[in-house]
This record gives C-alpha cells, structure tokens and sequence, in this order.
C-alpha cells in the first residue's frame, strides 16, 4: 500500500501557533520534504522531533519531486512543509500534490497558521469576499499591469510583499488602483507586529518616513461599484476603438475614460469583457 502526503502548516512566527496534530504527523511521519531543511530543522529541534529530511523547493521540485513520490509508492509517510504557514499558498507544494493524487496516493492537510488569514481576520475589513493574489511581479511594469487588471475587482484584495519592495508596491497600488482603504500587516504573530492601516497616501507618507520591516501581507479595499449612466455608450466606444485595430487596449481605455468621465476600472473591466 502507499504511503500519504501530508501537507503540514507550520507557525508563521510564533512557535506556539503549531497544532498538536502538526506535531504528532511531524514525529510520525517517514520522511519530512522541507522548503529549507536548516530553517525546518529548528522547529523541529525545538520541539524534540528527529526525523529523516529533504529538500524540496522551486529549483529541485522536479528531481526531489519524483524521489518523494518514490518514497510514498513504497508505502513511507512524507510530510510536507514550508518555511511558515501552509504549504502551496504562494509557496512550492501544488505539483507534489497533483503528482501524487495522479498517483492514487492520499494526500491529507494539516491545517494551521497562513499569513493572508492572520492578516484578514484582524484587519477591520470585510471579510466575506476576498481574493488572494499572493506575490505581485517584481518588474515595476508587469507589476502595475497585474494590478490593472485587478482594478475592476469587487473582492478584498490580498496580496504578500517583500519589505525591500513596499513602498513601491503601494505608490503602484495608488497609480493603478486609486487611493482606496488599506491595512498592511507586518511581523504576524511576532515580537514586532504591527497593523497599519488608512488610505494608500497615508500609508505611502509613513513608509517615506520609516522603513518597514518583516514579511508583509497588504489587504486592499475592492473598488466601489461606479455608477455607469452612459454605459452603452462606453461599450459602443471600446468596440468601435478595439476593432479598427488602431489603439491598444490600454490606449482604447484610456480614450474612453477621457470621451466618458467613467472611472477607470470600470472602463478596464469592459474592455476586458469585450476582448473575452
């Protein structure tokens, strides 16, 4: 008989936060697929747990992949792990996974700590609608792009951050998104945690005056709905503009928002339904 994948969440920050079914899976298990065996070995250490590790990350998930399904097909335990919080949530996992149930093996969670989660339920926002969109791009362009495209989107929005890129990810967020309600959660469940929260200008002045440290989680407001009065015009102008093949659609949107005064996002979104 094969083994089980078990996909375990470990603590964010504090050590406290693991379950006590984390713990004895951990000790149980055959064989631990760690994202960073030096980082895993000290939670482990700390709680007394000595088992068998390997790598598994985003540069080895292929090699490591098909040694851990290996393992698993001959009936060991694995454990998978992150660094913090929950595995495949903007961290390596999610091909393990799909390998494995291809496989016929079982795969089993662990749940616990995930930094989005911590974040949401104590920001004061809504939250019975929500999108998580995980790590934005690096690239300043392909980084306004992607949150063009979710300008239009009627869900809290959350995303994770680097500290080194924060106050250029929130100057992007007031280009694109507008300057809507914010909260930045930094640290979670550590020393230094710390909620932030007020409109993007706001919270752009702070960050120019002090530097923001840890691994952030930033949850932005969804967009108001716009009042669309002269929607069937709108719609008319972006199909006239998209299909003379003239204007991109960035162009075409940025005409009709100037021929319309609708809000942009709106106008994004239409384009973006048009163009299917």
């Amino acid at each position: 008989m094969p083994g089980t994948l078990y996909i375990v969440a470990t603590p964010i920050g504090n050590l406290e936060d693991i379950t006590l079914r984390a713990l004895r899976v951990l000790k149980e298990a055959d064989l631990i697929a760690a994202e960073d065996t030096r980082h895993s070995r000290k939670l482990l250490t700390h709680f007394g747990i000595s088992r068998p590790l390997t790598s598994y990350f985003d540069h080895n998930k292929d090699l490591k992949g098909e040694f851990i399904l290996e393992r698993l097909q001959q009936g060991q335990n694995v454990a998978l792990v992150t660094d913090a919080g929950t595995p495949c949530i903007s961290d390596p996992g999610y091909q393990l996974v799909r390998d494995a149930v291809a496989a016929g093996i079982a795969v089993v969670p662990i749940p616990g700590a995930c930094a989005a989660i911590t974040a949401l339920s104590a920001s004061g926002l809504a939250t019975d609608y929500f999108s998580f969109a995980g790590f934005l791009p690096n690239r300043q362009g392909k980084r306004r792009e992607r949150l063009q495209s979710l300008a239009g989107e009627r869900a809290l929005l959350i995303f994770y951050e680097s500290p080194k890129r924060v106050l250029a990810t929130l100057r992007d967020m007031l280009e694109t998104l507008g300057d809507r309600q914010v909260v930045v959660a930094r640290e979670l469940t550590k020393l230094y945690e710390e909620f932030l929260r007020g409109r993007l200008s706001a919270l752009i002045e702070q960050a120019e005056q002090r530097e923001i440290r840890g691994e952030v989680a930033i949850l932005v407001t969804p967009a108001e709905q716009p009042e669309l009065p002269d929607t069937p015009a709108m719609e008319e102008l972006l199909s006239r503009y998209l299909a003379s093949g003239e204007l991109s659609l960035k162009d075409a949107v940025k005409r009709v928002t100037s021929e319309t005064g609708l809000a942009k996002s709106a106008v994004y979104a239409e384009a973006l339904r048009q163009k299917g």
